[in-house]
């Protein structure tokens, strides 16, 4: 039963990978006829060496101008066969390298519609192995396979039509021999594919890993994890070892396996050919072309058997970036989807339900009225569902139950990008991407003028920053900032906003890695941006939102108390337990 789905799956991998085929047929087309070429001149060369064989009878019986015409011949077959194989790689390598563009392609384009439960619940290593490194060793096996199998079906046959032509009963001999090779090919093929796609999920588990711990290597040095993650890597290491041992064993049985067989047909045709030649009824220039061409029928079995055998780890390496392209998408924008137009701020939430895990809820029956303006604070305990609800409201993720709207309109029913287009948003964790300081401030405005990217780095006070740097706005940095700060880093991602000035505003701990004196200068700044506009804004100091409209106070996925900073005091609730724990010696 699962040989069959094994055979089932890979089945199902060679027809999406002959449909990427499809679209460059023609150089499949001329591959085959290249190859045809090619293989039919280096046949044909064996006849013609066979002929000057018998021109040379004996000593002072050498029939010289015939021997010559025969060696101007072979070299011109030789010339257009290396030719011929040129351009057939030419062709197989333009073929296989636009179908990994292709496929690697549509592997992005699929991670950037892929919902976020699919990135948030697997190592980013991993995704990133299926499509650099498994779309790699597809590249590798495509390309030998069409590099030597059409050559190698065309030597086979072409090859029998010749030694037909020689001689039938020696040919019978070649071919009764020949199907020993077929059986070695399809033992090793019926073993190895597992093996190689368990080769390539422990790779991927490796390099997510490495990924992680790369990334995180101050945490893993700070709090002395460097041994456990040494034996972590090691015991995956051993597994890839012994997995890659197995997947090696058998595909390295191929050479000397179908070596064998080589050695038996030459053998055959060795004998039967010795007889021929005694009873007269084959010459030895005859003898000397069915030798060559025994040599030649061979091995193309082994390199197809080899071919098999890399094939099989590009199929499985295949079937991993399928299984990635053909991950269920994000929930689909509706035919008659809007396009948000003219945002002022009015944001509603309507018994909201939401949970990232079936059966475990996290946001319940939410309800709020946002009217344009408003600043809205969301404090609570860690896991109170207070991102959860920002993850919500940018359509990261879809509400299970309830609606969220924006201007009157469901968020499910308007366009994800002109929803996000209505929202600024500065997160806790910065993200910057490599390019210079210029190319992140202005990601969200590509187009804005040099004053104007200038003037949010000063409201965001990091342009005297920048102006000290080596090459002021034009310093390259990478993702992870090089020699940038935290804060510095944070300046940065809340300039990006500042030049966007976008209708409503999403500050989820906006300045947690911010010194306090540059903090109230942010502070100031911020309230300057937010005049008019409607903000959310997530906190756990609670000394940044005592200016806000309304503050919802959330615990276990519901609002338990709303109103402004004074009123939730006054009621001696929750908030001002909370209040109270920041600021004790305030309070006494």
């Amino acid at each position: 039963m699962a040989d069959k789905k094994k055979k089932t799956g890979q089945g199902k991998t060679l027809k999406k990978v002959f449909r990427h085929l499809g679209k460059y047929r023609i150089f499949v087309i001329f591959s085959i006829l290249l190859a045809t070429v090619s293989v039919a001149l280096t046949l044909y060369v064996p006849k013609l060496t066979g002929h000057a064989v018998d021109y040379i009878v004996t000593a002072g019986q050498v029939d010289f101008p015939g021997v010559v015409e025969v060696m101007v011949r072979i070299g011109i077959c030789t010339l257009i066969t290396a030719l011929a194989q040129w351009l057939m790689n030419v062709c197989n390598n333009k073929m296989t390298y636009q179908v990994v563009q292709d496929i690697r392609n549509e592997a992005f384009r699929k991670i950037e519609i892929l919902p976020l439960k699919y990135i948030d619940g697997r190592p980013h290593g991993e995704v990133v192995s299926r499509v650099i490194a498994d779309v790699d060793q597809f590249a590798d096996g495509l390309l030998m396979g069409f590099t030597q199998l059409f050559t190698g079906i065309a030597t086979i046959v072409g090859t029998f039509c010749f030694m037909l032509s020689v001689n039938v009963m020696i040919t019978f001999v070649v071919v009764l021999i020949t199907p020993v090779s077929f059986l070695v090919a399809n033992f090793i093929a019926r073993r190895t594919f597992s093996m190689f796609r368990l080769q390539s999920e422990i790779r991927g588990e490796q390099t997510g890993l490495i990924d992680e711990m790369v990334e995180n290597q101050k945490v893993v040095q700070a709090f002395g994890r460097g041994q456990k993650v040494t034996d972590q890597f090691d015991e995956i290491n051993e597994r890839l070892g012994k997995a890659s041992l197995k997947a090696t064993f058998f595909s390295s049985i191929t050479n000397p396996a179908t070596r064998f067989v080589n050695s038996l047909v030459y053998t055959g045709v060795g004998i039967a050919g010795a007889f021929g030649v005694v009873n007269g009824s084959l010459t030895v220039g005859q003898l000397s072309s069915f030798l060559s061409y025994a040599n030649q029928y061979t091995k193309p079995f082994n390199e197809i058997s080899g071919v098999v055998t890399e094939f099989q780890n590009a199929v499985a390496c295949a079937q991993r970036i399928f299984d990635l392209i053909e991950e269920e998408p994000q929930t689909p924008e509706p035919e008659n989807v809007v396009k948000l137009e003219r945002v002022q701020g009015n944001v509603k939430a309507e018994h909201v339900d939401f949970s990232y895990e079936e059966g475990q809820q996290l946001i319940r029956d939410f309800n709020l009225d946002v009217k344009p303006g408003q600043r809205i604070a969301i404090v609570g305990p860690t896991g109170c569902g207070k991102t959860t609800f920002i993850n919500l409201l940018m359509r990261f993720y879809d509400v299970k139950d309830g609606a969220i709207t924006v201007e009157g309109h469901d968020i499910r029913e308007v366009t994800r990008r002109s929803l996000r287009e209505g929202y600024g948003m500065v997160l806790q964790d910065t993200w910057l991407k490599t390019g210079t300081i210029r190319d992140n401030i202005t990601m969200g405005r590509p187009d804005a003028s040099e004053e104007e990217v200038v003037a949010a780095a000063k409201a965001s006070h990091i342009h005297s920053f920048i102006r000290r740097l080596p090459k002021g706005y034009d310093t390259w940095i990478t993702e992870d900032g090089g020699g940038l700060s935290q804060g510095q880093k944070q300046l940065l991602c809340i300039a990006r906003v500042m030049l966007c000035r976008p209708p409503m505003l999403i500050l989820d701990e906006a300045t947690s890695s911010i010194d306090t004196r540059t903090e109230l200068k942010i502070q100031d700044a911020f309230a300057e941006l937010m005049k008019g506009r409607t903000t959310f804004i997530v906190a756990h100091r609670l000394s940044t939102i005592r200016e806000a409209d309304v503050i919802l106070v959330m615990k276990d996925g519901q609002i338990i108390e709303q109103g402004d900073h004074q009123s939730l005091l006054t009621q001696g609730g929750f908030y001002r337990h909370l209040y109270e724990s920041q600021f004790a010696h305030t309070a006494k």
